[in-house]
């Protein structure tokens, strides 16, 4: 089977904390609902792992909150943050104490029952890093292990902590200088080891992971997920055969295939298995001369842990061209699979199949769609490849295909969860279309993305724009029979990129969502149980543990990332970003304070002359540039401000000042002088004046203040 690779060993090489306490009596004496038994109350449940557990499944076993007694889970206590970039980070709960990252890797402990701030940590991460972020200074966590806490920095630093006081006991810069990486992952940890990948594949970057000693910070090994220059020895054997499904000079690209997410640990077979991200760039006639399968791109990677030698690899998207990442989440467990009991690993990428493979192994076992497709008709069984769609190779297409799932995934980062209890697999799924067109005359760039699609910015502030990219931002919390292939029920919402899951055995199902609620549903019907007005909306993952008898949850709140940057406007305008963390518990008497409405006029620029080719000029510029962090039609989108609201768009030396002249470049607006003139700058600057005059002819002449 083409898709599985024999074993090989390959040794390779400042604002204040606001919290409410509150205590509750528990007079409900949970049980275990695997084993059924009584757990006794006095042990702490912690949430050591990023996935709670090794296996990655976010579910906890505690069920004092359940559907009886939900009606009573309150907030008990919150901390707020600066507004900025979006939270996606999942804490950690160990020895009493919530470890939580924050944007711009901000690391904070507080005692877990009362929510006293106990020690922060600012790494002072280097603000003009953020014109190489795919989707801003955000980050999905931090590790835990032997009394430290370990942080990976979006300037590339991985960090150690010493647990107690948050000092900082060494650090160890994981890119190259000069290298146009970041990372917005969370660390994982085993045998000693602490575990990093890196983002940065629209950039022209080459995707690696790498392993370091947990005592001391020197790096153990490192795992190449794309071959170099075969002009240059490569790092190890596998790479010779996986240049073998590379063609033309992809190196000169960088060729993707970043870990910038999901990695996970089974202890039992010593493996750590990677999700290694999309190609760069997506054109596929740029990248590798239209050919090949580009071996790791888009792949689930099983490493051993102790070496990082190669053991075998499975690649969800061949020759990946539509950025369907495999980064998103995996989970174990033990499936009764046809009738034989098997360990697998599972996994709902983006391009809009759920896989189960055997871990041991990496066979597949079974694929389906969990959500509209539209690029592949199907997983073929024999091969595990994908059968491809007359639309799908856009690139051969002069007008481009519009493709379903868009290149923002069926289903992001947002983790899944897997309850064994009900045998669901809680799966939070995008469904929206995306416009896939090449870019004619492509030239590498030093500065922006460099994936070869051509970026889109339709003028939102048209209603008939908006109503029709509303319509095509759909959500769903869709819960998936993994033995079956096939939904089990459906939560329909109004909008994507909703919330990461937590599932317990008290027979729910928690998630956050775009509309600003924490929701609880139950865990086999989907039946909705309660929810709570968080006042900003929720994309992080919520967790739970259990001190002195009492159950808690715990989730950040805070818009940004990429899901804002598609968006745009669309969602959520009238809502302001709050970055907080929430706790709850049964009978909590905490409250939150009212948002704080600030309405902002959008200025009048009704007098300024347009020339539509300049505007014209200017949206190609914008879309390059400028949208990764100011959103579709200037409109912003949780990490920077509404340009179209900005007094600095309307004065063209002012405009120029932060562009080119780098004024702001400590807030993270870098210079853009290496790669614009001032006449393309005015050209980005008219096009966000017609931003702002389509905006006061359709009547959107105010917002809430970001």
């Amino acid at each position: 089977m083409p898709f599985l690779r024999p074993l090989i060993l390959v040794l390779l090489v400042s604002f204040t904390s606001n919290f409410a306490v509150a205590q509750a009596s528990d007079n409900n004496a949970p049980t275990n609902a695997q084993t059924k038994t009584p757990v006794n109350e006095s042990t702490e449940i912690e949430w050591r792992y990023h996935g709670g557990t090794y296996e990655d499944q976010r579910y906890s076993t505690l069920g004092q909150i359940n559907a009886r007694t939900i009606k009573d889970l309150k907030l008990t206590w919150f901390a707020d943050y600066p507004a900025y970039g979006g939270q996606q980070a999942t804490p950690l709960m160990v020895n009493r104490t919530l470890y939580v990252a924050t944007a711009w890797n901000i690391v904070y402990a507080y005692d877990a029952a009362s929510g006293k701030e106990l020690w922060r940590f600012d790494p002072a991460v280097r603000r003009a890093v953020l014109i190489d972020a795919c989707c801003g200074p955000v980050t999905r966590g931090v590790a835990y292990a032997d009394g430290k806490i370990f942080t990976a920095t979006l300037d590339g630093r991985l960090i150690a902590l010493d647990a107690a006081s948050g000092k900082q006991l060494w650090s160890a810069e994981t890119v190259p200088e000069g290298g146009r990486y970041t990372i917005t992952g969370a660390p994982r940890v085993a045998n000693g080891m602490v575990f990093i990948g890196n983002g940065g594949a629209e950039f022209g970057v080459r995707g690696y992971v790498s392993a370091y000693n947990i005592e001391t910070g020197a790096l153990a090994w490192r795992f190449y997920t794309v071959p170099g220059d075969p002009a240059k020895p490569f790092e190890n054997p596998i790479l010779q055969e996986a240049a073998k499904t590379w063609h033309g000079e992809w190196w000169k690209y960088g060729g993707g295939g970043t870990v910038w997410d999901s990695m996970s640990y089974d202890p039992e077979l010593n493996l750590l298995y990677i999700g290694v991200g999309n190609s760069t760039p997506y054109d596929p006639t740029i990248r590798t001369a239209g050919m090949g399968d580009n071996w790791f791109v888009s792949s689930i990677v099983a490493l051993n842990a102790d070496t990082g030698a190669y053991v075998w690899h499975y690649q969800t998207t061949p020759g990946d061209s539509w950025d369907y990442t495999a980064t998103q989440n995996m989970i174990f467990a033990d499936l009764d699979i046809r009738g034989e009991q098997r360990k697998v690993i599972m996994q709902a990428p983006k391009n809009g199949f759920f896989y189960v493979l055997d871990r041991q192994t990496g066979e597949l076992l079974s694929a389906n769609n969990f959500s509209k497709v539209t690029w592949a008709t199907g997983i073929d069984k024999e091969t595990g490849r994908p059968v491809l769609t007359g639309e799908a190779k856009w690139w051969l297409n002069p007008e481009g295909s519009v493709l379903f799932p868009s290149t923002g995934g069926a289903h992001n980062w947002h983790p899944m969860a897997f309850n064994p209890d009900s045998g669901y697999v809680y799966i939070p799924v995008n469904i929206y279309s995306g416009n896939f067109r090449a870019v004619e005359d492509y030239q590498y760039r030093s500065v922006g993305r460099t994936t070869g699609l051509l970026a889109g910015s339709p003028p939102l502030a048209d209603p008939k724009v908006r109503s029709v990219a509303s319509e095509r931002l759909q959500g769903r919390l869709l819960a998936w029979d993994p033995i079956k292939q096939q939904p089990a029920w459906s939560v329909e919402q109004a909008n994507s990129g909703n919330g990461g899951v937590l599932t317990t055995a008290g027979g729910l199902v928690f998630q956050g969502d775009t509309q600003g609620y924490l929701n609880a549903f139950g865990a086999d019907d989907g039946s909705p149980l309660w929810r709570f007005n968080a006042h900003s909306v929720i994309i992080a993952p919520p967790i739970s543990y259990r001190i002195d008898g009492q159950q808690y949850i715990a989730v950040l709140s805070g818009k940004g990332g990429s899901l804002g940057r598609i968006a745009g406007g669309v969602i959520n305008e009238d809502m302001t970003n709050i970055s907080r963390l929430l706790v709850f518990k049964l009978n909590g008497k905490g409250t939150l304070p009212e948002p704080v409405r600030l309405e902002v006029a959008l200025p009048n620029w009704e007098d300024t002359k347009v020339d539509p080719q300049r505007s014209k000029r200017g949206a190609g510029l914008y879309a390059h540039y400028c949208m990764t962090c100011h959103g579709v039609s200037a409109q912003g989108n949780g990490i920077t401000p509404d340009l179209r609201y900005s007094p600095l768009s309307g004065i063209t030396d002012a405009f120029k000042a932060v562009v080119l002249d780098g004024v702001m470049a400590s807030t993270g607006m870098a210079s853009f002088s290496p790669v614009l003139t001032p006449a393309q700058t005015e050209d980005i600057r008219l096009y966000v004046v017609q931003q702002n005059q389509l905006a006061r002819k359709a009547g959107d002449v105010s917002r809430v203040g970001r």
